[in-house]
């Protein structure tokens, strides 16, 4: 059956960011600020402030590069093709991942942390909170996606899993026609599987619940994405990236 992806069904995602950052901002009212007990959950039984290294923070940080990146392709494409599709699938992704961003920089500024963490390795805190024994997956049958090569490994002029490196966006940007509509799909699939991953480790490893359940609609709707993007790759007499 073709998977179809309307702009009503994009909307449908964001509208529920709204929601969920008003649920982020009553629950950073009752968390109490830094301190030696940030590490700590409150007296009243609140949650505390995640601490700098933790995979909350690491996940806030590395998600919103990604989906900035993620924003900058899908406006290129959509100056590159004519083709409904595409740019209705680059409309979607602008809209719901420039609003995740926005959330994910919000939590980072409400815990009062920051934005950049210098001298830390992209997505080191999913191999951090899995060596400390946490974070089993209980996702059993995504056993198809821990197989795509693209989600866990940095690839040379890539500044994260799944990025494409800046010789890429370049290219995308001189495309046009067909040629930019398949290579946008190639390059924002890699891109969604760096980002299932991400999203995949904080549902296991987050502490914030606001987070995990944002982690949690990022993982179903890039997997949906993907499923939708290689139909249009198919549909275009082309694949996925290896």
């Amino acid at each position: 059956m073709k998977r179809t992806w309307t702009r009503a069904r994009g909307l449908a995602v964001t509208a529920a960011v709204p929601v969920l950052l008003l649920a982020s901002a009553g629950a950073g009212a009752v968390v109490s600020a830094g301190g030696d007990d940030s590490h700590r959950a409150g007296h009243d039984g609140t949650a505390a402030i995640p601490a700098p290294d933790s995979a909350d923070a690491g996940f806030a940080r590395d998600m919103a590069v990604h989906h900035q990146q993620a924003v900058e392709m899908s406006f290129i494409v959509r100056d590159r093709t004519q083709d409904e599709e595409v740019r209705g699938l680059a409309y979607d992704i602008v809209n719901t991942q420039a609003n995740q961003r926005g959330m994910l920089l919000g939590w980072l500024d409400l815990w009062g942390l920051p934005k950049v963490a210098s001298g830390t390795v992209p997505m080191a805190w999913m191999t951090s909170g899995r060596s400390e024994g946490h974070g089993d997956h209980e996702d059993h049958e995504d056993h198809e996606d821990h197989e795509d090569p693209g989600g866990h490994q940095i690839r040379e002029g890539s500044p994260m899993p799944g990025m494409a490196t800046r010789t890429e966006l370049e290219q995308l940007a001189k495309a046009s026609g067909k040629q930019a509509e398949v290579l946008f799909l190639q390059l924002m699939t890699t891109h969604h599987k760096g980002g299932i991953a991400m999203a995949r480790g904080c549902t296991d490893l987050c502490s914030v619940p606001q987070e995990k359940a944002l982690a949690r609609k990022m993982l179903d709707a890039q997997k949906a994405e993907t499923h939708l993007m290689v139909d249009m790759l198919r549909q275009r007499n082309s694949a996925p990236q290896h």
